[in-house]
């Protein structure tokens, strides 16, 4: 899940990951080796990618996915880092997962494909507050929020919904959510429901979020 709010702002491409997670009761199977190449080429041909490899408890599960609205080459650069530092940031864990401005890869030796995973979460808010009519600020995030959680949820969307609202001349609110393309329909708007839950208890008034 990728939840973005953004007042009058723009993402620049960053080398450096948004968050980490790994899990330091796992131990590292020798078949990550094999997986991360395939989650390389599979997201470059498609911008996501569910796969597995190796056999019974060795077996290794992966999910690489871009962010729906970057080009194919931003797509395979960043999933190309994302698989280097996963390595460097989280050694010998085999339940990993690493965010990126533009991707997101993980890896575990449990099958977790199409699971709502709201177990670890990352927020990064904006320290400056709407001082100019919040409740009306508020109300046009929730009336924005709802719409691009209308769009992710349909299928030809692939988990992508983004938007902008004028809030005045100079001011313009975006605001773009996306959820893993194995997710169902249920299960997408379920975890769009958690997140935006979290924008609003956590980021309430706030110029910018993200929760990841």
């Amino acid at each position: 899940l990728l939840l973005l709010l953004l007042c009058s702002f723009f993402f620049a491409e960053s080398a450096e990951p948004l968050g980490k997670f790994c899990n330091k009761k796992t131990n590292i199977s020798a078949n990550i080796d094999h997986l991360l190449p395939q989650l390389i080429s599979g997201a470059a041909l498609s911008g996501f990618i569910v796969t597995s490899y190796g056999k019974a408890e060795n077996k290794v599960y992966g999910l690489a996915q871009c962010r729906g609205d970057i080009s194919s080459k931003d797509c395979l650069s960043c999933i190309i880092d994302a698989a280097s530092e996963i390595l460097k940031r989280c050694p010998n864990q085999a339940d990993a997962r690493i965010w990126y401005e533009y991707c997101f890869l993980r890896y575990d030796m449990k099958d977790f494909f199409g699971e709502v995973d709201t177990s670890f979460s990352i927020l990064y808010i904006n320290l400056e507050n709407v001082t100019t009519h919040p409740e009306v600020f508020n109300n046009e995030l929730g009336a924005l929020m709802d719409q691009i959680s209308s769009q992710a949820v349909v299928p030809t969307n692939k988990g992508l919904g983004k938007g902008e609202t004028k809030l005045s001349p100079s001011v313009t609110l975006y605001a773009l959510v996306q959820c893993t393309r194995d997710l169902s329909h249920l299960s997408c708007t379920q975890c769009l429901a958690i997140g935006i839950g979290n924008l609003t208890n956590f980021c309430k008034n706030r110029k910018g979020c993200q929760v990841l």
